[in-house]
Order: C-alpha cells, then structure tokens, then sequence
C-alpha cells in the first residue's frame, strides 16, 4: 500500500500535495520571460525588416525554444535546476545581440 506521500498527483485526495510537487516552479520561467519577451520580439522585428532571420536564425529560434522548455518541463522539485538553467540560457540567448551592440557601440564612441 502507497503511503500519502507517493501516490501520483491524480490519486491525492483533495487539498494534499505531494512532495515531488514544487511549489515556486513558476518564479525562473516567469523573470526570464518577463525580460527577455520584449527583446526578443524587438530582436524579431529587426530581423524581419533586414529580410529574414538570415544567421541569426538559429540564435533566435534556440532561446525562444529554451524559454519555452523551461515553462514546459514537469513541475517536481527534482527539475528545479533544469529549470533555472533552461531559463537562464534562453534569456542569455535572448539578450547576446543587445549587449554586443552595445558593447560595440561603446567601443566605436570610445575611439
């Protein structure tokens, strides 16, 4: 017989959460979607007014992938990391072309 604790999620009587459930699973997703959304869609923009993606295309279609994933994966305590890190990279994939723009804006003002 299953103790409380490891019964599936759809057997749980009502009001009891397992401890594989994660409550906060939704806080990484949420701060890299919330920042890097509107880059990507300036990002998208762009790319679309110089007639496609062009090199950039698979950049773009790698973070838009990696913010979804993070907000695809099971919600267990277990896949927290995966998680954060799937998160973490499509925001890092997301805000790359900016900050080099600026970096080389910076650069170009400084000689």
């Amino acid at each position: 017989m299953l103790s409380d604790d490891m019964r599936p999620d759809a057997t749980q009587p009502h009001g009891m959460r397992s401890r594989l459930a994660h409550r906060t699973w939704w806080k990484a997703p949420a701060v890299a979607s919330l920042l890097g959304l509107p880059f990507l869609v300036v990002e998208f923009n762009w790319f679309r007014s110089q007639d496609g993606l062009g090199a950039f295309g698979g950049r773009f279609y790698w973070s838009a992938g990696l913010l979804a994933l993070s907000w695809a994966l099971p919600h267990r305590r277990s896949l927290r990391t995966p998680r954060v890190l799937a998160a973490g990279a499509g925001l890092g994939c997301v805000l790359l072309p900016m900050l080099f723009a600026l970096a080389l804006g910076a650069a170009l003002a400084g000689s």
